[in-house]
């Protein structure tokens, strides 16, 4: 959103804006806007008759040029464009601004890949008192919208610095971002720093006096409050909106040329960005292709492979990240570029140089289509079936005679669990998408931490409904009926082989003594190597001390590594091999002090 002629008109009326400027501005907003198709398409012809008029008068050029920028209803990027064919083309005079003659071609100097640079001010950051969470952000945000983060400075408080590193990055990158800086005390010097940038000086808008003036009563330009006021001659006020939701920002972020300033202020910053960063920094048509492939091999192994095909494709970006501890692979390797068909033909190359064996087909997210990835596990699985197929028929036959407020699983982490609780998923967002699912997790002294951060990393990835209540659990789920008493089914990962299970059915009432419940037990004839074909079939995150030699998991007086998984590593060293690889499916509980193998 950019201002009015009105609004830039009251300038006029106090001083800071003469009729000669608003003239000339307009004169070139008008030639900014008729020439911004031809800018931005193919041929890239522009003619700018103004400018010699421009030229001629004793009006500073950058003070012409954010007025004109003002007139100008364009995105920021594409004021951008403009501007740079302007200052960066052949014919510069004294006054380093570029003359151009009518209908000759202009230099596009914008990359196909738009670039970025954001700068950090602040020296809370450079002396670790304040941990920057702005650059994570940025960056994640700004690759989103296909722009490049080329680099990242974090600068102190101080006017030279910052005019030095944004005047060098404004020359380098097709967008900069700053973040810190602009609130009301001594060492908010971030507007001084950029308009020095530029040549310029900081003066009071009349908007933002306006706004501070009856935010903060006062009408003192000198107070600190007015120092917020006081931005570079040429910025640009850039209000955001979020039309769907009605919400408009009351105070603009500021822009001057290709230099977009932000608060310090995480969530300040967030919010702005999430009103403006799509307007200020998308290009339609830009974004990056990208592919990820998983290996089983670390990175050691693979690193003569991978470093052929990194030469044979020079427009596609490698990364390669190993996972020391990951239950599924070793290396995880990112193939980006401008078009997917470099990406399909550096993935192909890749996997036709890696060794037989390594590679996996691992999916990062298998909730958000739990029922899809079902599908194609059991094609892909023929032996799993039965078992599931049984399963999800106990949970239709839940779901039928259950209401989703009735119906609540019984979570604790463990793998057993963990299936149901993927299941169940699967068919409440089949059946019922718009509903949460209900959970309870019972704590027990001296739990695993790794357990308790596994679940609720499962509460999250789940989104479920979950109330945390303290063991043991008849106690809890008696609390559990008096805080929901619409419950009547609780679905267990119980199964057969677990001790006392082995006469209960698929649906069975608790004890009289019990809270009035059915239980419902869908894996009740699962067995060990069941579960783990399941969990992994699906590339399921799960707890991991079981990728420690844990099989069955209680508390940790009672539970240790199974000892039948002992093994030494290359340094002879005692480690025990993970879970899933038990060839004694009975003997799942050897790690329990208390069992009887």
């Amino acid at each position: 959103m950019t201002e009015s002629l009105n609004d830039i008109k009251v300038e006029k009326d106090l001083g800071v804006t003469t009729d000669h400027e608003l003239k000339f501005s307009e004169n070139l907003a008008q030639k900014i806007n008729k020439a911004n198709r031809r800018v931005l398409g193919r041929d890239r012809k522009m003619t700018w008759g103004c400018v010699s008029q421009v030229l001629k008068s004793s009006i500073a050029v950058t003070r012409i040029l954010g007025l004109a920028q003002r007139f100008t209803p364009l995105p920021l990027y594409q004021r951008g464009v403009v501007l740079n064919v302007l200052f960066q083309s052949k014919g510069f005079i004294s006054s380093g601004v570029p003359m151009m003659e009518e209908g000759k071609e202009a230099v596009n100097s914008t990359p196909e890949v738009p670039t970025a640079g954001i700068i950090i001010i602040g020296d809370e950051i450079l002396k670790g008192q304040t941990q920057d969470t702005n650059t994570h952000f940025l960056t994640q945000q700004l690759h989103s919208l296909g722009v490049k983060v080329k680099r990242v400075s974090v600068i102190p408080d101080d006017i030279q610095t910052i005019a030095d590193e944004v005047a060098q990055f404004s020359k380098q990158y097709t967008f900069v971002l700053t973040s810190g800086g602009i609130g009301p005390t001594h060492d908010d010097i971030t507007f001084d720093g950029v308009a020095a940038a530029f040549g310029e000086k900081v003066q009071p808008h009349p908007l933002l006096v306006k706004f501070i003036g009856a935010y903060f009563k006062t009408d003192d330009l000198s107070s600190p409050a007015m120092k917020m006021a006081h931005i570079p001659e040429s910025a640009v006020l850039h209000f955001g909106e979020d039309k769907a939701k009605g919400i408009k920002s009351r105070y603009p972020i500021i822009s001057v040329r290709n230099v977009t300033i932000f608060p310090g202020v995480p969530h300040l910053l967030e919010k702005a960005f999430a009103l403006l960063g799509k307007q200020l920094f998308h290009r339609p048509g830009a974004g990056f292709k990208s592919s990820v492939v998983y290996v089983t091999a670390d990175e050691v192994s693979i690193a003569s492979f991978l470093n052929e095909t990194v030469a044979k494709f020079p427009s596609v970006a490698f990364g390669s990240y190993p996972k020391l501890f990951h239950s599924y692979y070793k290396t995880k390797i990112t193939l980006e570029s401008l078009t997917s068909d470099d990406v399909a033909a550096a993935e192909e190359s890749l996997k036709n140089a890696l060794p037989e064996g390594v590679l996996i087909d691992y999916n990062e997210d298998t909730v958000s289509n739990a029922w899809q990835h079902l599908d194609t596990l059991l094609t892909t699985t023929p032996t799993l079936v039965p078992s599931v197929s049984q399963a999800i028929d106990v949970l239709n036959q839940c779901f039928d005679q259950y209401s989703p407020e009735e119906i609540c699983v019984c979570y604790n982490g463990g793998k057993d669990c963990l299936a149901v609780l993927h299941l169940t998923f699967a068919i409440m967002q089949s059946r019922h998408p718009s509903n949460k699912l209900q959970a309870v997790y019972i704590t027990e002294d001296k739990a695993f931490p790794q357990v308790t951060e596994f679940v609720q990393q499962s509460i999250n990835r789940y989104e479920l409904d979950c109330e945390v209540l303290p063991g043991p659990m008849k106690s809890a789920l008696f609390t559990l009926l008096e805080k929901r008493p619409s419950i009547k089914a609780v679905i267990m990962g119980t199964r057969s082989s677990d001790p006392y299970s082995g006469t209960l059915k698929y649906f069975s009432h608790t004890d009289p003594d019990w809270p009035p419940m059915m239980r419902v037990s869908p894996i009740l004839k699962w067995g060990y190597s069941t579960v783990w074909d399941f969990l992994r079939g699906l590339y399921l995150p799960y707890c991991s001390l079981y990728d420690r030699g844990y099989t069955s998991i209680g508390s940790q007086d009672n539970t240790l590594p199974n000892p039948l998984l002992e093994t030494k590593d290359r340094l002879g060293q005692v480690t025990y091999l993970p879970a899933h690889q038990l060839k004694q499916p009975e003997m799942e509980r050897r790690g329990r002090i208390t069992s009887k193998h």
